[in-house]
């Protein structure tokens, strides 16, 4: 297939405004961070490991590898322990096996000089028992269910189940496989970890307030709501480094039936608490009516990652707009980076950007994950 068959497949295409992304290129240092430019490829399930092991694709490796001329590449999600995973295809950070299928992804990314973090993820009531081991009830803070709305599982969509409220035992267990997944990412040769505590999973589940009714020290007050978040943070923190650490957050994201009634005084205490323990970087997705990239960036004294989110992919223009009116540091795109191989290097050269792709985003093979070349390429690259 050749390239303008391939760019074919988007909607539409997108031209960078002239000088407009010019921050965007520049690179960045800051404690372990060595990034070529201020651009991150923003965490995004593609749904292609083996369903059963858990073990990324074949392609993964050759999927990340097109897209380190990224300044940060951040992994899509992966489970931290069995419960975590959210529906087929998802790859974990659990076994032996996963680890060494991760070790071929982060190789063939530093072979390119780039640098990845694998994004540790647990959905919380997010999943379904077709997607459990042994049918297993989802476990949540507290037992809210999601309603009106499917979830996919291996036999298609299917209504929500009510979870189950995880034990204090079990949330003790859960914060430690968060820091035992960030262990073997640092064994598969990853250079940081996200944790992920954003659109509404296990993390942002205990900080909203409509999905945490708990009345022990895991729920009530803002501190108590919180108390998971820097648990997980913490023990991650003293398992890897807090400069191999970043967290993303999104406040005030009604994503998937969340809400915060106070999202500003809830994610403030957040960046207080976690601000002096140095981490990588903070990720913020704002996707609300609360401003939360200029706001909390007066607060965190660090990298802080930004992300807009919203029914068209953010503009390189817009996020060059971010750093150079000093509310981020880098810019984290998403949609695009899956259609533009080479992001950085189209936008270098004004080269005009395919849009986001319409099918094949979850799923499958090859098709529509590795078969998106650089716009230098003479045709696709082979298929192993």
């Amino acid at each position: 297939m050749s390239a303008g068959a391939v760019a074919g497949r988007a909607r539409d295409t997108a031209t960078p405004e002239e000088g407009g992304v010019r921050e965007l290129l520049e690179p960045y240092r800051a404690g372990r961070l060595e990034l070529a430019n201020r651009m991150a490829m923003a965490p995004m399930t593609r749904g292609r490991a083996d369903d059963v092991t858990g073990v990324p694709s074949p392609h993964a490796a050759t999927y990340y590898r097109q897209r380190a001329g990224a300044g940060l590449l951040i992994t899509e999600g992966v489970y931290v322990n069995a419960l975590a995973k959210g529906g087929p295809g998802i790859p974990g950070l659990v076994t032996d096996a996963q680890t060494r299928g991760w070790r071929e992804v982060t190789d063939a990314v530093h072979a390119e000089g780039g640098t990845v973090f694998a994004q540790l993820w647990h959905v919380g009531r997010m999943t379904h028992p077709l997607t459990l081991p042994d049918g297993e009830l989802p476990m949540a803070p507290s037992a809210v269910a999601i309603e009106g709305k499917q979830i996919f599982t291996r036999d298609g969509l299917l209504d929500h189940v009510t979870p189950r409220e995880m034990t204090v035992a079990e949330i003790d267990r859960t914060v430690r496989d968060f820091a035992s997944a960030a262990r073997r990412a640092m064994e598969a040769g990853f250079d940081g970890v996200e944790i992920h505590g954003a659109n509404g999973y296990l993390i942002q589940q205990f900080i909203a307030d409509n999905t945490n009714l708990r009345m022990d020290g895991y729920g009530g007050s803002v501190t108590g709501r919180l108390r998971f978040a820097t648990e997980v943070v913490e023990a991650v923190v003293t398992e890897v480094g807090a400069d191999r650490v970043g967290l993303r957050v999104s406040p005030d994201n009604a994503e998937n039936q969340l809400a915060e009634t106070d999202a500003r005084t809830t994610y403030r205490a957040l960046v207080d608490a976690l601000d002096p323990l140095g981490l990588a970087y903070l990720h913020v997705l704002e996707n609300g009516a609360y401003g939360a990239i200029a706001d909390l960036r007066t607060r965190w004294s660090g990298t802080l990652v930004a992300n807009t989110n919203g029914p068209a992919p953010s503009s390189p223009a817009a996020g060059a707009r971010l750093v150079r009116d000093g509310h981020a540091d880098v810019v984290a795109l998403g949609r695009l980076f899956m259609t533009n191989p080479d992001l950085p290097a189209r936008l270098a050269d004004g080269i005009p950007l395919a849009g986001p792709p319409t099918e094949h985003l979850y799923g499958g093979g090859a098709e529509g994950y590795i078969d998106y070349p650089a716009a230098t390429d003479t045709g696709v690259p082979a298929v192993a």
